[in-house]
């Protein structure tokens, strides 16, 4: 990160924990905003934010390493998840998920070396009566198949 970079994600942080500090639970609001706009949560962020809520960086380590949804990388420049719910993978999201991991060179919970693409299983992208479900980047993908899949990678030209 250059100094400018470096800048504009310190003003990110104060103006987060600014609008949190004061809140009762503010550890896990606190820590998706800061993801949203940082895209990641680094470890220099952990005792930030612990200072400021008065909590152990422990507690601020636990909470990011629990839940698979903090990145505490950068992550690639497109994220693909794929859902593995009940639901989703009743009709076919393990296959799918095989077959991301081989179409887009990485596996999940990784970024491809490159940088191009992240590969996330998730659980649960809340379209259940349309399984199997994908999200890449920000919109989200129903009944997926993988032509359509496929598909996706071309038009975001991600290359193998």
């Amino acid at each position: 990160m250059n100094r400018d970079e470096t800048a504009a994600a310190e003003t990110q942080i104060r103006e987060a924990l600014e609008r949190h500090r004061d809140r009762p639970g503010a550890l896990l609001p606190l820590l998706h905003e800061l993801q949203d706009r940082l895209g990641h949560i680094g470890p220099e962020v952990v005792p930030v934010v612990a200072q400021a809520l008065n909590l152990s960086r422990a507690e601020v380590h636990g909470v990011l390493t629990y839940y698979h949804f903090f990145r505490q990388t950068p992550p690639g420049r497109h994220v693909v998840q794929v859902c593995r719910a009940e639901a989703c993978q009743a009709c076919g999201a393990e296959d799918l998920l095989a077959h991301a991991e081989r179409v887009l060179g990485c596996t999940r919970h990784h970024t491809r070396a490159d940088g191009a693409v992240t590969l996330e299983p998730v659980y649960c992208l809340g379209l259940c009566a349309s399984s199997p479900a994908v999200q890449f980047d920000d919109r989200l993908h129903a009944r997926m198949t993988i032509q359509q899949f496929d598909h996706l990678v071309a038009v975001a030209g991600i290359n193998p």
